[in-house]
């Protein structure tokens, strides 16, 4: 059994984490659009679609730390639902 102790403190590392997700979001969206604006003005060529695209990478695998959790969860459940209508 799990106390209401352990319940908030688990609800507190999930908002941690999704709170860290969304922050990382909105500077990776600020710092392109400054960058599509320096490019821009930039007569030497397109370069911007390479910080976009290498740091685009390390923002999915964030999203994909940060909510694979869920999906875990759940196909375990239910493989454990479906596991008990077996018996």
């Amino acid at each position: 059994m799990t106390t209401e102790e352990e319940r908030y403190e688990r609800a507190r590392k999930r908002a941690r984490e999704l709170r860290a997700f969304y922050t990382h979001v909105a500077t990776y969206v600020l710092v392109m659009v400054l960058l599509v604006f320096v490019d821009s003005r930039d007569h030497g060529g397109w370069w911007v679609y390479w910080p976009a695209l290498g740091w685009g990478i390390a923002v999915a695998a964030h999203a994909f730390e940060t909510f694979s959790t869920g999906w875990e969860k759940r196909k375990i459940k239910k493989l454990m639902e479906r596991d008990g209508k077996d018996l």
